[in-house]
C-alpha cells in the first residue's frame, strides 16, 4: 500500500513478523523509518473505503475513499503530519502478520493486584512480553512463568503471606463458583486455591492477550463452514485461538457469531466484551454447570450461524453440541487432551467424534476382515468434522475426524495434515501425512 504526499512517495509496509511486531511508515526521500508502538497500525481496503486501526479495535478508524480526516488524525498521532492519499497494490497483504494490540496487554492492571515489591519487579522485567502467569501460594516463594525457554523464575526470596493474598483478593473482588475471577475490561484471569475452610491460600494470575495471526493456520477450514474442535493440553493457546476466530468469523466473514463464555475467558471480564472478539455477541454463563443450557438458549433465541464454546467437558455439554450441530449451526469448540486418541478413549467426549461401540463378528466375517471377533466401530457422524490437535503454539495437526477415528479403531495410523509456523511466521504444510 502506498501513500503519496505532495509528490513525494511514502510506503506503508507490514514489516513485523512475530508477536509484538510493529508495522512502519517509511519516507523514501528520507531514510528514517518511524516504528509504530507495540500495537501496530493496520490499514486495509474495506467496501470501497479504507480502515485503519489496531487488531482488537481499541483505536479503530474508518474512512470512505477520498475522505480521510479520521485516518489522518490517527497518523498524526504517530507523528506523520502531512496529508496524503492512498493507492493500493494487489500484492499487498497485511493480514498474515502475527501482531498484538493490548496497550501492554493491559498488564499493568494485572500487576496492580500484586504486592508492591512483586509489581515493581515485573514492571521492569525485560521478559514481560513473554509472561504467562504469576503464582502466589501461601508459605512459598512467588513465581513467574514465561513462554519458551525462560520457564519459571522465583521473584523474591521471601514467602507469600496471608496478608498479601488478602490484599490481592480485595483488589480482585468476588470469585465465582468455579474459583475464577477477572479484571474488568481485560482478558486476564485469576484463579484461587482454597483451604478446606474456604480461605484463599493460593492464586494463579494468568495473563490474557489479544493476539492476531493464529487463525492463518486454519483459515482455509473456515470456508467449509463445518464444525471444528481444537484439542490440546492446558496453556497451549486454545482460548487465544477461540478469541481470534470470534473476530474473524464475525467481522471478516460477516457471520452471526455467538460466544458462550463460561468464565469470561474469551471476551474478558465485565458486561461489555473485549474488542478482541470483533462483532461477535457474547452470552455469559451464571454458573459453569449451566453452560449446556446457555448453549441451547443461544440457538433458540439468537439465530447464530456460529457458536463458539471453550472447554467442553461434561456429558450435558457434549449432548448440547450434538443438538446444535443437528440444527445446522457451525460449532467451534475446545477440549482438553493431547490429541484425538485421548478423545476416543474419553467416555464423555467420545460422542463429539461420533461415538464408539463394540461389535461381535461371526467367524467367517472375522476371517474376511482378518480381525478379531470383537471390534470397535464408530456409531455416527462426528459432531465436529474437523479436529485440530494444538500440539504446540506453532505446531498443529489437522484431522478429518471420521476418517481418522475409523483408522484408529482398525488399528491403523491416521492420516493428518501437519501445519507448522517458523520463526518468520511462514506456514509450512505437510499434506495428509501418516502419523509415525
Amino acid at each position: 500500500m502506498v501513500a503519496t504526499t505532495e509528490g513525494r512517495e511514502m510506503e506503508i509496509m507490514g514489516m513485523g513478523v512475530g508477536v509484538g511486531a510493529a508495522s512502519s511508515l517509511k519516507n523514501k526521500n528520507h531514510p528514517t523509518t518511524h516504528a509504530l508502538p507495540l500495537a501496530p497500525l493496520q490499514l486495509k481496503l474495506l467496501n470501497g473505503g479504507y480502515a485503519a486501526g489496531t487488531p482488537t479495535g481499541k483505536k479503530h478508524y474508518t474512512s470512505p475513499t477520498n475522505n480521510f480526516p479520521r485516518l489522518t488524525t490517527l497518523l498524526q498521532h504517530h507523528h506523520l503530519y502531512q496529508p496524503f492519499t492512498f493507492t493500493s497494490s494487489a500484492s499487498t497483504n497485511l493480514n498474515q502478520v502475527l501482531v498484538r494490540d493490548d496497550d501492554d496487554d493491559d498488564i499493568h492492571a494485572l500487576f496492580q493486584i500484586l504486592p508492591c515489591d512483586l509489581r515493581n519487579i515485573l514492571m521492569h522485567d525485560s521478559k514481560q512480553s513473554q509472561l504467562l502467569e504469576v503464582i502466589l501460594d501461601l508459605g512459598k516463594l512467588p513465581q513467574a512463568c514465561y513462554a519458551g525457554d525462560f520457564g519459571r523464575q522465583v521473584l523474591r526470596d521471601t514467602e507469600v503471606t496471608i496478608e498479601e493474598l488478602e490484599y490481592a483478593q480485595n483488589a480482585i473482588g468476588q470469585f465465582g463458583d468455579d474459583n475464577r475471577a477477572g479484571i474488568v475490561g481485560t482478558l486476564h484471569r485469576i484463579s484461587a486455591i482454597r483451604s478446606r475452610k474456604g480461605q484463599v491460600i493460593g492464586l494463579t494470575c494468568r495473563v490474557g492477550r489479544a493476539i492476531q495471526g493464529h487463525v492463518s493456520m486454519v483459515r482455509d477450514l473456515l470456508d467449509f463452514s463445518e464444525s471444528i474442535l481444537f484439542v490440546g493440553r492446558p496453556g497451549v493457546g486454545k482460548t487465544t485461538v477461540m478469541r481470534e476466530l470470534s473476530r474473524v468469523l464475525s467481522h471478516d466473514l460477516q457471520k452471526r457469531v455467538v460466544v458462550v463464555d463460561t468464565s469470561n475467558e474469551i471476551g474478558g471480564d465485565g458486561d461489555v466484551p473485549h474488542p478482541a472478539i470483533g462483532s461477535a455477541r457474547r452470552l455469559q454463563v451464571p454458573e459453569p454447570s449451566m453452560q449446556h443450557l446457555v448453549m441451547i438458549e443461544a440457538v433458540e433465541n439468537h439465530m447464530p450461524e456460529v457458536i463458539i464454546i471453550d472447554e467442553i467437558g461434561t456429558e450435558s455439554e457434549v449432548n448440547a453440541c450434538r443438538t446444535i450441530a443437528e440444527r445446522g449451526v457451525m460449532l467451534v469448540g475446545t477440549a482438553h487432551g493431547e490429541g484425538l486418541e485421548n478423545i476416543v478413549k474419553n467416555p464423555i467426549l467420545v460422542d463429539l467424534i461420533g461415538g464408539v461401540k463394540s461389535v461381535t463378528l461371526g467367524d467367517q466375517e472375522a476371517r474376511v476382515r482378518n480381525s478379531k471377533k470383537i471390534i470397535f466401530e464408530r456409531v455416527a457422524s462426528p459432531t465436529f468434522p474437523f479436529l485440530v490437535e494444538v500440539r504446540e503454539r506453532d505446531y498443529w495437526a489437522i484431522h478429518r475426524t471420521g476418517r481418522s477415528v475409523d483408522a484408529l479403531l482398525r488399528g491403523r495410523k491416521s492420516f493428518v495434515e501437519i501445519r507448522k509456523r517458523d520463526k518468520d511466521m511462514k506456514i509450512m504444510i505437510e499434506r495428509w501425512k501418516m502419523e509415525a
